[in-house]
């Protein structure tokens, strides 16, 4: 009696590749990947970090049009625009060595429905700052650039002066927290990502109610003090930053996380031959 051999069938890898099962249809390995040899050790408060680059995400929130731009939704109301902006030079600098170092991006931007159908009157009326004459979400301004962080209109995406790599993510949101009815929570767990430094605007508004619950839903929470900032009184950034060293994670900043990524990239086992 001859026997038949099966042909060899390859092993493929499925998912993200910090989260990825590996097999074939006759076996599966469901073991993740070790953590790197070396990490990144980084000066933090309360305490010194080491963090795995391959499960970390820069995570930069609201650097849009209609926040961040002159003739964008906030600056055509009136308001002042200059917090908004002073993050752009810390993250176009921030950007590329971290990426270089195997680190993740997602950008995290207001993308609300054409229809508002999902926004409750609490955030409408917050919105248009309890004024019929004012501009509100999905509404357009006086200088006509489309409807205000509409998905996909010109006010929701992201400010030229910070560019998007082909393996970033971007993850729309509704909300001030970005976990709020929105698949970050699933798009980070897929990716295999556990640790989130966060960078953007506004510091005590989408940047804290974010921090917040990615620490409830057991996240590693890092704040870039230097890459986020926010129109309010300096006492409120400073009562954040109390409350995250206190209560959900740790901050750095810019400087930390450069020195860091410097010391990593110059080390032997991560040189160039």
């Amino acid at each position: 009696m001859s026997s038949t051999r099966e042909p060899f069938e390859p092993l493929a890898s499925f998912g993200a590749t910090h989260n990825a099962w590996v097999g074939n249809s006759q076996h599966v390995s469901l073991l993740r990947q070790t953590p790197v040899a070396q990490p990144l050790h980084l000066q933090a408060e309360p305490a010194t970090l080491e963090i795995d680059l391959a499960r970390s995400a820069l995570v930069i929130v609201d650097m849009q049009n209609d926040f961040c731009h002159p003739q964008g939704w906030f600056a055509q109301r009136g308001f002042d625009i200059s917090a908004a902006r002073r993050p752009i030079n810390t993250l176009s600098a921030l950007l590329p060595p971290w990426r270089a170092a195997g680190g993740r991006v997602l950008w995290l931007n207001w993308g609300i429905r054409a229809d508002r159908a999902n926004l409750p009157p609490g955030v409408l009326y917050k919105g248009k700052a309890g004024k019929a004459s004012n501009t509100g979400y999905g509404e357009v301004s006086p200088e006509d650039h489309g409807a205000a962080l509409v998905r996909g209109s010109w006010g929701a995406a992201r400010i030229d002066e910070l560019t998007a790599a082909e393996a970033d993510i971007c993850v729309d949101k509704h909300r001030l927290s970005g976990f709020y009815d929105s698949e970050l929570d699933g798009v980070l767990r897929a990716q295999g990502i556990t640790s989130l430094l966060f960078a953007g605007i506004n510091t005590d508004r989408c940047v804290f109610s974010t921090l917040q619950d990615a620490g409830f839903l057991g996240y590693d929470c890092l704040l870039l003090r230097d890459a986020c900032d926010t129109p309010s009184p300096p006492y409120v950034s400073d009562s954040i930053h109390f409350l995250v060293r206190l209560l959900h994670g740790f901050i750095t900043d810019s400087a930390a996380l450069h020195a860091a990524l410097s010391a990593r990239s110059d080390s032997p086992s991560h040189a160039q031959p």
